[in-house]
């Protein structure tokens, strides 16, 4: 039988051997750089493989702590890394994507549009990462099952880029039922601004006259969000943006 000190000797023992280590501790025992050390599969002269797994954190903290970074970092940024090519920064990539739309997937068991958590659960790998505003669409039946997405824009949100015309022209000739509004704040506070109230509210106006509904505007955030519903918020538009300010600092007091 092993000692502990044996044991812990091994343990750092293996800290370049990143396979290894995989075998005899599992997958939960790696670092960042080590996993990374494991799609690498080999280094360059006077870098091991852990080292330049270390390399592209490094490189990639610019974006994003930890992993994230991976996401952000573009293509040829990681090609000038010594000892990753195109290939290898392709399968990084991809390796990106792939863990966002595990998040996806996942979430999607869950994704009710009756529960503004889990829309926003659902879409919030999706958006949460991305860099300038979107505006996204959702077409709903009168079961509130998704019928349809639709980019509406994609930039700076403010009401001449997302006009109600262009909103129901997509809602009729989807026939939808109803309809909800999502979209994201790079920066990661997905409070609304005095703009989201704005649109809001004439959307909802126009929906309110035209029988098909607005349940809902979810703004995704950096793993929070704001749920114009679930603020009880569409049944009374007269609001701005300070009077959420004070009702958020009348709950906290």
């Amino acid at each position: 039988m092993k000692t502990d000190k044996y044991e812990n000797n091994e343990y750092y023992r293996l800290q370049n051997l990143p396979y290894e280590k995989f075998i005899a501790y599992g997958s939960r025992s790696l670092t960042d750089s080590e996993l990374l050390a494991i799609l690498l599969r080999t280094g360059t002269r006077g870098v091991n493989v852990r080292e330049l797994g270390e390399q592209v954190l490094a490189e990639t903290a610019r974006y994003g702590n930890g992993l994230l970074g991976l996401y952000h970092i573009p293509l040829q940024e990681l090609c000038r890394i010594d000892g990753i090519g195109r290939v290898k920064a392709i399968q990084l990539k991809t390796v990106a994507e792939l863990s966002t739309r595990m998040a996806q997937a996942r979430a999607k068991s869950n994704l009710s549009f009756h529960h503004p958590a889990s829309v926003a659960d659902y879409y919030m790998e999706r958006f949460r990462h991305e860099t300038v505003e979107y505006i996204m669409l959702l077409l709903l039946d009168s079961g509130l099952h998704l019928i349809g997405e639709h980019i509406l824009s994609k930039g700076t949100v403010n009401a001449s880029l997302m006009s109600p015309r262009e909103v129901f022209i997509n809602a009729l000739q989807a026939r939808a039922a109803g309809i909800m509004l999502l979209h994201n704040h790079p920066g990661g506070d997905p409070k609304p601004s005095g703009n989201d109230i704005h649109v809001t509210e004439r959307i909802a106006k126009t929906g309110a006259l035209a029988d098909i509904p607005l349940f809902d505007h979810i703004i995704i955030g950096d793993n929070q969000y704001f749920s114009f519903k679930e603020n009880q918020l569409l049944t009374d538009m007269s609001y701005s943006a300070d009077s959420i300010q004070e009702r958020e600092d009348d709950c906290l007091g």
